[in-house]
């Protein structure tokens, strides 16, 4: 695959991570609704939407699917598709660093083999 292609899928992926973290920084106001009702979801929907980090999030999915569509255009979809799971990583890396969530031994042993894979995935030639 060319290094266009390569950088295609790279940064879907990374538009589709970012998406994801911004997401959950938009949903933190949310942490105190202990309740799903009409109530509380329009609360909520009122939060997102006056939130900055949950339009960029939207705006990162959105720009995700047009460079993936451009990726999926240049590069088997065999190829293509498992390296989604780089997404992973990425978010896993940054819940960490930025979120401060926690990663235990399972998480860094699941990350490790995603790795392997994806790596073994971009090495295959059929």
């Amino acid at each position: 695959m060319s290094w266009i292609t390569w950088a295609l899928i790279l940064t879907g992926v990374g538009l589709n991570a970012a998406a994801q973290l911004l997401l959950k920084v938009a949903t933190r106001p949310l942490a105190h609704f202990s309740q799903f009702s009409a109530d509380t979801l329009g609360n909520a929907v009122m939060i997102l939407f006056r939130s900055l980090p949950f339009w960029a999030g939207m705006i990162c999915y959105g720009a995700s699917v047009c460079v993936w569509l451009g990726a999926l255009s240049k590069a088997p979809v065999s190829t293509a598709y498992p390296m989604l799971s780089l997404g992973y990583v990425v978010v896993a890396t940054v819940s960490v660093l930025w979120l401060g969530e926690s990663m235990g031994p399972a998480k860094v042993l699941g990350i490790a083999l995603i790795c392997a894979g994806v790596f073994l995935v971009s090495r295959s030639s059929g």
